[in-house]
Order: structure tokens, then sequence, then C-alpha cells
């Protein structure tokens, strides 16, 4: 009997403790929100948590109005096919460096391979901006967050 109560004691405490796990897993905040785009920082903020969002449309108003800029849909495709996949990596704004209407910002990239032999790697990568009509605006960034094809010559227009 003084078993059986011990026992009830131990389960009661550990249904307690998943309880309280749900309650905080499910009541904390929603951590993804924009911030300002006053900056080139909170303009790649902005898009990475669009796209972390799936606002692709707002992603893409980000984009730097260039040459060979892709449509939104060019722009949706390889992120809805999975060609790039934004949620198999994160993203740590560092220092950002502006020179007249250009600047980077340095992010430290947390890949996360899908297989289970590989682990968690992080790299440095740049993003590239530039000062358009004011705003600034995304030229180039990693290669989770940025499909090779966008703002490439189409092949129909590269042959001389």
């Amino acid at each position: 009997m003084k078993q059986d109560r011990f026992l009830i004691g131990i389960l009661s405490g550990i249904a307690v403790l998943i309880v309280l796990a749900l309650i905080v897993f499910f009541a904390r905040p929603n951590t993804l929100q924009y911030g300002e785009e006053a900056t080139p920082s909170g303009v790649v903020h902005n898009y990475l948590v669009a796209l972390y969002l799936k606002d692709y449309e707002k992603a893409y108003t980000y984009l730097a109005d260039l040459d060979h800029k892709p449509s939104l849909a060019e722009f949706r495709e390889p992120l809805l096919l999975n060609y790039i996949n934004p949620s198999s990596a994160g993203a740590e704004i560092l220092e950002t460096e502006i020179t007249g209407q250009d600047a980077v910002v340095n992010l430290s990239v947390l890949y996360s391979p899908n297989d289970p032999f590989s682990g968690n790697y992080r790299s440095p990568e740049p993003a590239l901006l530039f000062l358009q009509n004011g705003t600034w605006k995304v030229r180039q960034m990693p290669y989770s967050f940025w499909y090779y094809d966008w703002y490439q010559i189409p092949a129909e227009d590269s042959k001389p």
C-alpha cells in the first residue's frame, strides 16, 4: 500500500511536469516579429522573418529593383518547391558595414542538415543591400535564403 502511494506520487509529479511544459510551450510569445525597416540590418531581419512565416509577398517587397528581377511567381516557385529551404537554417545578424549607397550585413548562418549523420554548423555569410529611392533593398543573401537563378540573365537574352 505504501509503495502504491509512492508510485502514484511519482506518476502525479511527472504528469504535473508534463502539463506545465505544455502550458509553457503553447503560451510562449511568437518570437518572429517584423521590426523597423530604416536600416540594412532591419531590412535583412524583416526579409528573413517574412521567409520563415512564408509571407512571400512581403519578402518580395524587400528585393532590389534591378535588371532581371524575378517576378513574384518566379520568386515563390523555388521556395514552394523546396529548392531553397529557409527553415533548414537560422541566421544571427552580426555587424553592418555601410559604404555610401551599399551595405553589407554580416550574418552567422546556422545550417541544420536533414540527415542523421551530419551535425549543425555555423558559417559567416554576407547579405548585400543597396539604397534605392531612399529605401534599403536586398540584392543578395546567403544560400538558404536566396535562389541562384534570381537576377540572372535569362538564357535567351545571353545569346550574342
